[in-house]
């Protein structure tokens, strides 16, 4: 497999503080990677690390093979458009003159591919409009503009959906998948939205403690995720004594409510339980969630 952006014990260190310690991650080319962690995990260290905002202090990564420590990781590092914390716009300009001020940060020529650009991101239609006066949506829409200035290969997004209203969530996530789909775009994303994480990524890293505690393909993931069956009874106590006796694996959620971790026959089920007092009222079959399998893998790493 090939990996756009890899690190190798990759730390950083404030003092006595490590902000990232002996970190691991590899990201393939064409993914979309989900970079799950709390706040202060390190998350965004690293994406300002990867982005040359930041040196490490001990520890590699690299960039299309291509080292850190290497002359040319500068040019290299080109292939690469973030949003690091908030998007980089000018408030009293229009979409257009912050495209036009970035093209000329990164020292293109022209201004030929700008009208393309904000076709892509639905900016077009903004004319004179100042960007003080767009919605969140648009922001963030415009700030992915500005990282794509570049034609970068590589798109880091910090928060990208943070703060947005339910429209504004749908499009960045159908302009996420299109730039992958159709540009071949890698995505490094970090989110506390794992819902909608879960929706796009095709692989995720999940960081703890400041370093990779696990990197998995969402296919894997889905693997992973337990499904259970949930039932809703009368009589707990009878329920849980007829699980114990057969061996069954169950969580008790409420007074009335267990989750069953074994594929079952609810008809037999309900019938047995009938017959010593106990009235399923209703049952449910369930799916782990992104959240649950973080959680539970947090508290593992954390129990280590």
């Amino acid at each position: 497999m090939e990996y756009v952006l890899e690190t190798n014990s990759l730390t950083k260190k404030y003092n006595k503080f490590f902000a990232l310690n002996n970190l691991e991650i590899h990201v393939p080319k064409g993914a979309i990677y989900g970079l799950i962690g709390k706040n202060g995990a390190g998350k965004t260290t690293l994406i300002r690390v990867l982005c040359g905002l930041q040196t490490p202090t001990s520890g590699v990564y690299s960039i299309y093979g291509v080292s850190n420590r290497e002359r040319k990781i500068t040019e290299t590092r080109k292939r690469i458009g973030a949003i690091i914390e908030k998007p980089s716009i000018c408030l009293g300009m229009t979409a257009e003159e912050n495209l036009i001020e970035q093209y000329k940060v990164i020292g293109y020529p022209n201004y030929e591919h700008i009208r393309e650009l904000l076709k892509l991101v639905r900016l077009d239609d903004t004319g004179r409009k100042l960007a003080k006066n767009f919605s969140l949506g648009m922001k963030q829409r415009l700030g992915l503009a500005i990282a794509l200035a570049g034609n970068p290969d590589i798109l880091i997004l910090d928060e990208p959906i943070n703060g947005l209203d339910p429209e504004g969530i749908i499009e960045i996530r159908e302009l996420i998948l299109k730039l992958n789909k159709e540009k071949g775009i890698t995505f490094l994303i970090s989110s506390h939205y794992l819902d909608e994480l879960s929706k796009i990524a095709t692989c995720y890293g999940f960081i703890n403690e400041h370093r990779i505690v696990k990197e998995i393909s969402s296919k894997e993931l889905e693997q992973n995720f337990k499904v259970r069956t949930q039932i809703s009874v009368d009589n707990l106590e009878e329920c849980v004594k007829y699980l114990e006796e057969n061996n069954i694996q169950y969580k008790v959620i409420s007074d009335e409510k267990i989750d069953i971790f074994e594929k079952v026959n609810v008809t037999e089920l309900v019938i047995s339980l009938s017959k010593r007092g106990c009235n399923v009222k209703d049952f449910a079959e369930k799916g782990e969630s992104l959240e649950n399998y973080y959680l539970n893998l947090i508290g593992g790493a954390n129990n280590e």
